[in-house]
């Protein structure tokens, strides 16, 4: 049993200690869900095969998915799982990085306190690696989603927004183009002002109704009103919140004043300092930024943390995770439960073992 392996199952053993009951997702999944729910971005990642039964399937590129799909379609509650396996993700750029790696995990479904559910998936899986001296990042989605609803701008606008909160780089020349900071590329103003016929030859899988569709909704978003200028300074003001969790929460609550619809999100975070502390988390030394955790998988919808060895700066997070409310509803048919979870690289962890 290689090193890594012989890791992985100890740390699984560990979580099995704290409450958790051993599952094992099978490796191939839907594509049809996983593109379903990431869109076909996540296609260049993963491994896709056909069956002739079954239709496309994937190598389950993680798994908090399988698992989210058997607790919503059989699980009781409060729930705690745990699992050690192989995960899969095409490498295009990286030939260095592994395509094929091991990930132990601990995910908790459980309603009735989720500072305190987020407090503990966070402890048990830093506690796990303690002796690595990590450093710690953490993050809140539902900050920067709840600010995208609270604008004062159309929905169409805030939907795209959402969308596109994971893709840092889209997401910043979407807003700089509804707050009018940004020139309309040469193409998009001729289309605005009618130069360009709407009967161009279909070479794609768009029909000539979905092309009239989009160029009518390109216009109507045209005629409405930028982001003020108010409202974009807040939200710069609020993707640049990099400090301990303290300071930190302190300048999201000046914010706040700005932009009121992140309250809610806000007063989570405190919720969730409190719990960690109780947990015998330091809080006073852990990181916490805005935008951190938005090149992540996308069902992340609320707290996201990362640990990193800051002496490697080579490799990846030695251990992530976060809340994904949002996914229980997607896949629970109606239903949905609080949820979290997060996993360990249990081939990294004993890499910075055997060096140490």
């Amino acid at each position: 049993m290689t090193d890594a392996r012989t890791r992985a199952l100890a740390l699984r053993d560990g979580f099995v200690a704290q409450g958790g009951v051993i599952v094992e997702p099978p490796i191939l999944q839907s594509a049809e869900l996983l593109l379903d729910l990431y869109g076909e971005d996540i296609r260049a990642r993963a491994y896709v095969t056909s069956d002739a039964l079954r239709g496309e399937q994937m190598l389950r590129p993680d798994f908090t998915v399988p698992v989210v799909q058997m607790h919503m379609a059989h699980g009781a509650e409060p729930a705690r799982y745990t699992y050690a396996g192989e995960v899969f993700r095409r490498q295009e750029d990286d030939p260095d990085r592994a395509n094929e790696y091991l990930q132990t995990g601990y995910e908790v479904f459980d309603r009735a306190d989720p500072a305190a559910a987020d407090a503990e998936v966070f402890a048990l899986i830093s506690q796990a690696v303690t002796h690595l001296d990590l450093r710690a990042a953490t993050g809140d989605i539902g900050i920067l989603l709840a600010a995208v609803d609270g604008l004062r701008t159309t929905d169409r606008r805030k939907e795209a927004l959402r969308r596109h909160i994971w893709r840092p780089r889209r997401f910043r020349a979407l807003l700089d183009r509804f707050a009018g900071r940004a020139p309309l590329p040469s193409s998009r103003a001729a289309l605005l002002a009618g130069d360009v016929p709407n009967e161009a030859p279909l070479t794609g899988m768009r029909t000539q109704t979905e092309i009239d569709d989009r160029i009518a909704a390109l216009r109507a978003d045209a005629q409405e009103p930028p982001i003020s200028a108010a409202e974009m300074d807040s939200l710069d003001a609020l993707l640049a919140v990099r400090e301990t969790l303290p300071f930190a929460v302190q300048q999201l609550r000046n914010l706040s004043a700005d932009l009121p619809a992140i309250v809610p999100a806000v007063r989570r975070v405190d919720q969730r300092i409190d719990a960690l502390a109780k947990r015998g988390v330091d809080v006073d030394q852990l990181g916490f930024e805005t935008s951190f955790g938005r090149t992540s998988m996308e069902y992340y919808d609320g707290f996201v943390f990362g640990l990193y060895a800051e002496a490697r700066p080579d490799l990846p997070a030695i251990a992530s995770g976060g809340r994904y409310d949002a996914l229980t509803r997607r896949l629970g048919n109606g239903q949905e439960i609080p949820a979290v979870g997060g996993v360990l690289r249990p081939g990294l962890v004993a890499q910075l073992e055997a060096a140490s």
